[in-house]
């Protein structure tokens, strides 16, 4: 495949991100070179008992990991839901159709769209929505610029969702206090943010050393919370047994052509109900699909629905009494007083940990997001730190996650209760659900082989099913669905001004560059001095001259016994096995061309790939050898191919951007930087 600029964070001359080309050779290999996934999905390695019990602690592991945001639904959704619809006159038909509005959410949206199709289209066995913008780009055979606005806009409101989710979800759980006999003193707003604020601030401060060791208590923390939420479900049922009816979609559909805005309304508000559901797709390549798929058919929907049949139920009661008594129905918070009030404390401390839960997921989403945007060249590069040595999937990104903590921080602050976030939320979450079906489509009908119609009749229905959602949110733009699209509109802008940026300078650097083969051709007619010991120059396209190379030979006036040219490509696949990580090219005597690619979920390690190069011929000491890196002090231009407002983002994406010896983990003490000053 041809390479193409901005697809990767391959080395280069390190002031910019260089051009990617994807690894052809790693698509066979890579489907097993991911263990959890293979655990996942095969079972033929052994037993029918070691394969089931595998796979069993996959679905408790991915009931924590996955299913947390989803799972925390129930603590907002139907009150938003009911909040809206009491703008109309409530009836039982209203409740009923408000329940249908939520079963049928999740029956469509998560099972059918996600679980059953979406889940489908992994990328070797990976998910979310840049491992499918990769996925869509390969079918293509190219990354079009719809596939990579799609893809970005994705990404950009999936950051949205991860700022939104832990602060909506620990304020929702907090405001059980509401409902705590004698402790209502505790939920005064100011006490709600202040705890809200401690347990976010400790949340945020634990990642740097890593939640392996409490990711262990999430599986069992999330079973106790479903079984609750389900026994809480089920005893309230029987408070109006006609709830059932909500099963027929059809209570639904006349509660919105019969209440017009306000139908729509409730039906953005429903929309929370599925909150959560992009991270089963997103956390596939961590669990396998048959877990998580096994979990969300048998254990997470059902508790889910009895859950908000049980709420529908207890609304259908209080309705009655209100109609029998002659009074107001008052709306409430359904949740918490569906619990027996000498219980609610122990509730609300559940709720807390199982919101924190859905935190933690959304948090690591982030982070394994901002790797993949990395590698894939439309962010700039940062500190990806692993915190486990076992676990692929644990890492931490000091920046992601101090931005994300101001965020969230600042959303509590600002919003202090889950209600006023609500119509915030849905906005983020169904514009990367589209996005997402859109993808779909397009893999599909160009990798799966599908015809047009068969396509069609399968994306169609699930398209017109989000861009509804997506009206219905459209519609809170004024009280709460700014907040998505502004998040979005400005991480677009990043991605857009690093990608765009990134190319200028690409193509101007080649413009001034001097093609390989002439460089060598005239070393040939004057040779320089020569000097002993191994250089390797790192640049992001391996046909020209390396500027370090070139700055090398015009002020030091020397030229090493052995030099390679080092290009590190990302491939448009997770992972690459160790057996495609390398590949030579002998050009001269005195050249060698080596190329690293890793996948975009891996993160690059130089000196340890420069390792393999033994069992190929190529052999040096490593401490003995020179990294010739050639960085760029960029200024901007009053002409060029962006504004100059873009210029200046630019520029400082790329001053705050990781050193590319830590990020390349390349011994610091070997590295030799030569500098020159480019306009852009």
């Amino acid at each position: 495949m041809a390479a193409k600029p901005g697809d990767a964070t391959s080395s280069g001359d390190v002031s910019a991100e260089p051009p990617c080309k994807s690894a052809e050779s790693a698509d066979d290999a890579d489907h097993h070179s991911h263990p959890q996934h293979q655990a996942g999905t095969h079972g033929h390695a052994g037993s029918t008992g070691l394969y089931s019990r595998a796979t069993l602690g996959l679905a408790v592991g991915s009931i924590g990991v996955v299913f947390g945001d989803i799972g925390t639904s129930p603590l907002y959704a139907f009150q938003a839901a009911m909040v809206q619809a009491a703008k109309d006159p409530m009836t039982d038909a209203s409740i009923i159709g408000v329940v249908s509005m939520a079963l049928w959410a999740l029956f469509l949206v998560v099972t059918l769209k996600y679980v059953l199709f979406v889940m489908r289209a992994d990328n070797k066995g990976e998910g979310g929505v840049l491992s499918l913008m990769a996925l869509a780009g390969r079918a293509l055979g190219r990354r079009t610029r719809l596939v990579f606005v799609l893809g970005v806009v994705g990404a950009a409101l999936f950051y949205g969702d991860s700022i939104i989710t832990p602060a909506i979800s620990v304020l929702g759980a907090f405001q059980g206090l509401h409902d705590v006999p004698n402790l209502e003193s505790l939920a005064s707003p100011k006490a709600i943010t202040f705890a809200s604020f401690v347990i976010l601030v400790g949340l945020f401060l634990i990642q740097s050393r890593g939640t392996a060791n409490v990711a262990r208590l999430f599986g069992p923390v999330m079973l106790v919370w479903f079984a609750t939420i389900t026994l809480l479900g089920v005893v309230h049922i029987a408070d109006s047994p006609n709830v059932f009816l909500a099963l027929t979609p059809i209570y639904a559909v006349n509660f919105i052509v019969h209440h017009g805005i306000v139908g729509l309304l409730v039906l953005g508000s429903v929309f929370l109900t599925v909150t959560g559901a992009e991270a089963l797709y997103a956390d596939m390549g961590h669990f396998g699909r048959w877990p998580i798929q096994a979990s969300w058919l048998f254990l997470v929907l059902p508790a889910l629905a009895v859950n908000y049949l049980g709420q529908g139920a207890f609304a259908l009661k209080v309705l009655a009494e209100s109609q029998a008594h002659h009074t107001a129905f008052a709306s409430q918070d359904w949740f918490f007083v569906m619990c027996p009030p000498n219980l609610r404390l122990f509730l609300v401390v559940l709720a807390v940990l199982a919101s924190a839960i859905a935190s933690q997921a959304v948090i690591t989403g982030a982070y394994s997001l901002s790797q993949q945007a990395i590698q894939l060249g439309l962010l700039p590069r940062m500190d990806v730190k692993r915190t486990s040595e076992t676990q692929s999937g644990q890492i931490y990104i000091p920046q992601i996650n101090s931005l994300l903590m101001v965020g969230v921080l600042a959303l509590v602050l600002v919003f202090q209760n889950s209600d006023n976030l609500s119509d915030a939320y849905g906005l983020a979450v169904t514009g990367t659900m589209l996005v997402t079906t859109i993808l779909a489509y397009i893999v599909v009908r160009h990798m799966w082989g599908w015809a047009r119609w068969q396509a069609w009749a399968m994306c169609a229905p699930l398209i017109l099913l989000d861009s509804v959602f997506l009206f219905a949110n459209g519609l809170k733009i004024a009280t709460g669905g700014w907040l998505p699209l502004t998040l979005g509109g400005l991480l677009f802008t990043v991605m857009a001004t690093w990608v765009r940026g990134t190319q200028i300078l690409t193509d101007k650097t080649r413009r001034d560059s001097v093609p390989l083969s002439d460089l060598i051709e005239m070393l040939r007619a004057r040779p320089p001095h020569r000097v002993p010991g191994t250089a390797i120059f790192l640049t992001s396209d391996p046909d020209v001259a390396p500027v370090a190379l070139m700055h090398n030979l015009k002020h030091n006036k020397v030229l090493h016994e052995k030099n390679i040219i080092l290009t590190v490509l990302t491939a448009e696949t997770p992972r690459v096995p160790e057996s495609d990580r390398i590949r030579i090219e002998p050009v001269s005597d005195d050249f060698k061309k080596l190329v690293i690619t890793y996948g975009f979920m891996e993160s690059p390690n130089v000196p340890k790939a420069l390792g393999l190069c033994r069992k190929h011929g190529l052999k040096f000491d490593i401490m003995a050898t020179s990294f010739f890196l050639g960085r760029r002090s960029v200024v901007p231009a009053s002409q060029s191919g962006m504004p100059l407002w873009q210029d200046k983002v630019y520029i400082f994406l790329m001053r705050n951007a990781a050193n590319p010896t830590d990020f390349f983990r390349i011994p610091p003490g070997r590295v030799v930087e030569l500098g020159a000053q480019v306009t852009v």
